[in-house]
């Protein structure tokens, strides 16, 4: 997402438990099997910091709801905690799962605006390993979900985005943005390393109001995002952030490195990540800090309206908008999101 923050969050520690409403869907998500890779654990130096997960994780010291205007002018209405809340939009099922969804009961006019939810986390970051383990995301016409930590000064105190990807793609992007300052920049020399994992996209990650690409690489692996992710249960998604740099992968549900699980993570184990900024060409200390973490998904919106029809999708995004049944598909499926410290 490109975004531009307003407000500096306070940082609070991991709160206590909380009972939130509980619902009963996406049962073949949660059936999907834990088989883990194995990985060795021995040379872990990560600690768990905070663990956002189950019935806590709505929680108002852990996450704030986002429902001022979308800064990126989707038809989009995002929710407080209250209204999100009571529409069962957002929410956690029984067995823990936290769910976060779009609207998909309420039908429209083509050009209103739908429901959404977008939530940012209390507590800022500056680096640490972040895992998520996803049993489902938003995939269809009209959504642009994403997964993201970000600066409250953007661009100049960064943004990374782990998950993202509009309408009808198959494929996660992975992307810096920075300030314009000093340059931050993905060598080209990185492709040959991470051929395997993903392909490098554009190489400037420097960011503004009218250039926010950003410096993006695409994961190769169709299990990555979308529907194909959802397909096989989902997966976890991990970003290990320090001065030296910033790297992501993707593990795919019947993949999962069992340090993962044992909640010891390795990094070092897991082997070339899918995405890859060295500091040898982007000074992260100075691109990247105080970061929250953010889940949303956008409808409609400048990325998901510039590719509408070549990713897919026939008519307009606003009468897609307008038909709550093409929103089936659109919601979150959380296990948990946890950050380590070393």
């Amino acid at each position: 997402m490109h975004f531009i923050s307003t407000a500096v969050l306070l940082s609070l520690p991991l709160s206590s438990l909380a009972v939130h409403q509980t619902r009963s869907f996406g049962q073949q998500h949660r059936r999907a099997a834990h088989k883990a890779r194995d990985t060795t654990t021995s040379n872990s130096t990560y600690v768990l910091e905070d663990l956002y997960q189950g019935q806590s994780f709505f929680n108002s010291s852990l996450w704030t709801f986002f429902d001022d205007t979308d800064p990126t002018a989707g038809l989009v209405n995002y929710q407080s905690s209250a209204d999100a809340q009571s529409k069962g939009l957002a929410y956690v099922q029984d067995d823990g799962t936290t769910v976060l969804k779009v609207d998909n009961t309420t039908s429209l006019t083509s050009g209103q605006y739908r429901d959404s939810v977008r939530i940012g986390s209390v507590k800022s970051y500056n680096g640490g390993l972040f895992i998520a383990s996803f049993y489902a995301m938003p995939w269809g016409c009209a959504t642009w979900p994403a997964f993201w930590t970000v600066g409250p000064n953007w661009p100049d105190q960064g943004e990374i985005d782990i998950i993202e990807g509009v309408n009808l793609n198959t494929h996660n992007q992975l992307t810096l943005h920075s300030g314009s300052g000093s340059a931050c920049t993905i060598e080209s020399s990185f492709s040959s390393l991470i051929s395997a994992n993903s392909t490098i996209g554009n190489l400037q990650c420097a960011s503004s109001d009218t250039s926010n690409t950003g410096c993006t690489y695409i994961d190769n692996d169709p299990r990555s995002y979308g529907q194909g992710f959802n397909a096989q249960g989902g997966g976890v998604y991990a970003m290990d952030w320090n001065s030296d740099a910033i790297k992501m992968w993707f593990f795919p549900r019947s993949d999962i490195p069992s340090d993962i699980i044992n909640k010891t993570p390795n990094p070092s184990s897991w082997g070339n990540p899918a995405a890859l900024f060295s500091n040898t060409g982007c000074d992260i200390s100075s691109h990247f800090s105080e970061h929250t973490i953010t889940i949303n998904t956008d409808v409609c919106g400048g990325w998901t309206e510039s590719s509408f029809s070549g990713s897919g999708c026939s008519g307009t995004c606003a009468d897609t908008v307008a038909d709550p049944s093409n929103f089936d598909n659109a919601q979150w499926q959380i296990e948990y999101v946890a950050v380590y410290q070393s």
